[in-house]
């Protein structure tokens, strides 16, 4: 139960430094000019750029602090496992089928009607995407995603925590 609650604590959190380190990147790079950069200004270089320089900085911000945790939370678990239980981790993993996400689609769909929606509501649906800066496109993506997990996330998180306490007092056989 306590790693169940670290591992939701440490994704809550490298999600929220993972928007944190975005927003820093976004502010201070001079690809963009620190976000006052429209659209019709940027490159194919720009562009290739900043994808790169954000990724090093989400691994150095983010990814590597993430993985110490959960490498080292993992080691430390597998080593207080009992031996019958880590076989039958091992059998479950021979086992198992991989299956790829491929219907993401759905999604994707989803997220653009509610991006479009957003920007609606803004009031800037008819605006060319030169006249306003780059950074207002990705910060009004970010509230569409926050406004999303609001809507879908709170009942669902209910529902999830309905259901995690019916189980947990399920007898067992």
């Amino acid at each position: 139960m306590i790693a169940f609650i670290a591992i939701i604590i440490a994704g809550v959190c490298a999600a929220i430094g993972m928007i944190l380190v975005l927003i820093w990147f976004v502010e201070t790079s001079d690809i963009g000019l620190q976000g006052k950069a429209t659209f019709n200004q940027w490159s194919l270089a720009w562009v290739c750029g900043f994808v790169i320089l954000l990724i090093l900085w989400e691994l150095f911000f983010v990814g590597l602090p993430m993985g110490l945790f959960f490498g080292i939370g993992g080691f430390l678990w597998w080593r207080r496992l009992p031996e019958e239980e880590k076989q039958e981790f091992k059998g479950r993993e021979k086992n198992r089928q991989h299956r790829r996400a491929r219907n993401l689609g759905g999604f994707n769909f989803f997220m653009f009607i509610a991006y479009c929606i957003y920007i609606a509501i803004d009031g800037n649906f008819f605006t060319p995407f030169g006249n306003l800066p780059y950074s207002y496109w990705l910060y009004a993506y970010l509230w569409t995603i926050a406004w999303v997990l609001i809507i879908i996330g709170i009942p669902g998180a209910i529902i999830g925590l309905i259901y995690f306490k019916k189980w947990l007092n399920k007898p067992s056989n």
